[in-house]
């Protein structure tokens, strides 16, 4: 099982940790929501819970519950910049499909 990042996802991370003054670390999961079923959740974490696995990847501390997890193992966290874009990408190798706009998915 493992959670990665790009180099420039874990300098984006960092430089919003260093900017907030807290928190151990990013918070990754999934939520039953969008028009394909499943879509991301990522904020900061200030704390684990008992039941969090933790991932770490280039000095970033990943924190993801036991129940996003299984939809979510082997996922890679990338922070791109397209145009006047810019934003987290997931590279989820678990993802059969995804919706137009890019903001849910199914497994």
């Amino acid at each position: 099982m493992s959670i990665t990042l790009t180099e420039s996802a874990a300098h984006r991370v960092q430089s919003f940790l260093v900017n907030r003054g807290k928190g151990v670390g990013l918070r990754l999961g999934v939520r039953t929501s969008g028009c394909s079923g499943m879509a991301y959740i990522l904020e900061f974490a200030d704390d684990v819970n008992a039941d969090d696995t933790i991932f770490e990847d280039k000095s970033v501390k990943i924190i993801v519950d036991k129940k996003s997890l299984v939809y979510i193992d082997g996922t890679e966290l990338d922070f791109v910049k397209e145009g006047l874009n810019e934003g987290f990408k997931f590279n989820n190798p678990n993802v059969q499909n995804e919706c137009g706009c890019g903001e849910s998915f199914n497994v």
